[in-house]
């Protein structure tokens, strides 16, 4: 069974998704007790997407996260670098142009999106920085980053038993459902060292985006990050990174 390491080889890494492609919906819906779906909306509220604009979902996986899109007439491409993933969703959605697409050089031109949304990659890049700036570069100007990844639950207590979930009966759980249950105990330690809400939001500020913000779900255990790219480069927008707000889903 393949584990990626912190290091985050993108051939590890890659492998490590080949392996979970065909539970890996089933599973994120046990594990998160259902509330991917209600992450997996509030990120397609808040990409504001309308037909006629094109939508990048990069890290689409299977294309859970890209169906509301096309079934709402936006143009959408699922990129993901595992090919398992990909083969999965194209036996899915057959209709989708599933794209093989690392996220550190993405395979399309400047300013070709209105939309580029991440949910729950970014932490397996292994430059994360490189890949918001890539983000920017295929984002048209004015267009919108839309980033939905773990974060910190605002409340200590809850912090505390969020934790224990995570690095005790997570793993129990994934050695019931995944077809790969070391993966889990990578990606539980992948949440515990990754960036807090206002950290994460000033990561991306510094990657050149503009007016930066964080809305909190399910207590901070999700964080959706949100932004703009000015509309001329070097341009300095107002509030690069603004506070952020909880959310009761």
């Amino acid at each position: 069974m393949s584990r990626a390491s912190l290091d985050k080889d993108p051939r590890d890494v890659a492998a490590m998704f080949d392996d979970v492609a065909s539970r890996y919906d089933v599973t994120n819906d046990v594990l998160s007790l259902g509330q991917d779906r209600l992450w997996r909306r509030a990120v397609v509220q808040a990409c504001e997407a309308v037909p006629g604009q094109v939508v990048l979902d990069i890290a689409a996986g299977t294309g859970t996260s890209s169906e509301p899109f096309a079934d709402s007439g936006v143009d959408v491409v699922p990129a993901d670098f595992s090919l398992g993933m990909l083969r999965v969703g194209h036996r899915r959605r057959s209709d989708l142009g599933f794209t093989a697409a690392d996220a550190m050089r993405l395979p399309f031109a400047d300013a070709s999106f209105d939309v580029v949304t991440m949910s729950f990659g970014l932490r397996n890049v292994a430059d994360p920085d490189a890949a918001l700036r890539e983000f920017l570069r295929v984002t048209k100007p004015g267009g919108r980053f839309v980033l939905c990844e773990f974060s910190q639950p605002t409340s200590r207590a809850f912090r505390a038993v969020y934790t224990n979930y995570l690095m005790r009966s997570l793993p129990a759980v994934a050695r019931r459902v995944s077809s790969n249950p070391e993966s889990y105990v990578y990606l539980a330690e992948s949440i515990q060292a990754w960036p807090a809400q206002r950290p994460m939001a000033q990561r991306i500020a510094q990657a050149g985006w503009d007016r930066v913000q964080w809305r909190n779900l399910s207590g901070g255990v999700v964080a959706l990050h949100r932004a703009t790219r000015p509309l001329a480069d070097g341009a300095e927008g107002q509030d690069p990174v603004l506070h952020g707000r909880g959310d009761p889903a």
